[in-house]
């Protein structure tokens, strides 16, 4: 299929025989993923991962694979112009211990297991991509820098990402961000985002009597019940999730310690800013009332940014995904998007396929839109190649 495009409705006319060449791979694609999947790769631990990534980018031709003081992977297919470059990004870690069972179990139409679409898929469609665009014969004019990074979740705070972004010699151009799931998913800019845990420790020599409580479970409830009082505007969109609580060790033992781990989201900066400051005057104000020692550690950061609605890149990606009869949802994105938009970098976040029970051991995603998702990924990846992304100079 070796041809030059002139615009991005010559790529769409060739969308059927993209999705054509992405069906013919399916063993190859879903082999990648029950091997990646089925490697444990919890934030900080993702060196198998990264290893095995690199072990496929060089059974597939490529020739220029590394990985950096970071333990980042990345892997390099060349194109004919040195000083473009497209970075495509898939993170390796997931929400999973290694003590987990990491089996994966096939079905006729859905694969389920821990991490399988956050985002050992990302991953997987990495390894297979420069199969396809070999299949396909497809020569880039720009680079294409297939990355795996580490440390991405959680507390990693993007980690491997920034490096990379900091450390990198290679021109980039622009960027795209592939998540396993949902796909129609279309993120082009970054929320304004706060995460954190606090920490609430009730002293050996607390006095029980004099103070009122009943360990550290209730200081963290009335932690809770402050936190649900903090007034949330309907526009910018602003939300504050508690994702988990922990404490106590049997029924009648009063627990000393515990935990809440959180996460304030919203379009505007200055919204995320005032909570912040909301926070610190609750934690302050329950210490004085309670005496226990109550602690805020904030884990991230992020401030909104982003490219506009009207961004050709933006454009562009929602015609195609509408030729492909996917309907857009257009979300904001707190993860290695943001990263890249800091550093000026158009780029914009793709989900492969559908999927269900996110972050539960049944993780599930399912085989036939998979290949809808990576046609699309594909004909993003031409319109950005052949400069139809760019903005008017």
């Amino acid at each position: 299929m070796s041809r030059t495009y002139q615009n991005v409705e010559d790529i769409i006319q060739d969308l059927p025989m993209i999705r054509e060449a992405c069906v013919s791979l399916r063993e190859t694609l879903l082999a990648n993923l029950v091997m990646l999947a089925e490697i444990p790769s919890p934030t900080s631990k993702e060196d198998a991962r990264i290893h095995f990534l690199l072990q496929r980018f060089s059974e597939c031709g490529l020739n220029n694979t590394s990985t950096d003081e970071y333990g980042n992977g990345v892997g390099v297919l060349p194109g004919r112009n040195r000083e473009r470059n497209i970075l495509m990004h898939s993170h390796a870690d997931t929400v999973f211990s290694e003590r987990r069972d990491h089996t994966v179990s096939v079905h006729a139409d859905k694969m389920c297991g821990p991490g399988i679409a956050d985002n050992s898929l990302g991953l997987a469609v990495l390894a297979t991509l420069p199969t396809l665009l070999e299949k396909l014969g497809i020569e880039l004019d720009a680079g294409l820098v297939l990355m795996g990074g580490v440390r991405s979740l959680g507390r990693g705070d993007l980690a491997g990402i920034r490096f990379f972004l900091e450390h990198n010699k290679i021109p980039l151009t622009s960027g795209i961000c592939v998540e396993g799931v949902q796909l129609g998913r279309l993120s082009y800019a970054s929320a304004g985002m706060l995460r954190g845990e606090i920490t609430c420790h009730v002293p050996e020599e607390y006095d029980w009597v004099r103070r009122g409580t009943t360990g550290a479970i209730l200081v963290l409830n009335e932690v809770i019940n402050r936190i649900l009082g903090i007034a949330l505007p309907r526009k910018p969109q602003t939300s504050i999730v508690m994702g988990s609580v922990e404490a106590g060790e049997g029924f009648n033992i009063i627990p000393t310690e515990g935990r809440l781990c959180f996460e304030v989201r919203s379009e505007s900066g200055e919204i995320v800013h005032r909570i912040a400051g909301e926070l610190d005057d609750i934690i302050e104000d329950v210490v004085s009332q309670t005496g226990a020692e109550v602690d805020l550690d904030v884990v991230a950061r992020r401030e909104p940014a982003g490219l506009p609605i009207g961004h050709p890149l933006v454009k562009q990606t929602r015609e195609i995904m509408s030729s492909l009869g996917l309907r857009p949802h257009i979300t904001p994105s707190i993860s290695e998007l943001s990263a890249m938009i800091s550093r000026g970098l158009p780029a914009i976040t793709l989900g492969i396929t559908q999927g269900d029970g996110l972050h539960e051991m049944r993780e599930t995603v399912k085989i036939d839109p998979m290949f809808t998702g990576m046609a699309q990924l594909v004909a993003v990846l031409l319109a950005m190649d052949g400069g139809f992304c760019d903005e008017p100079e």
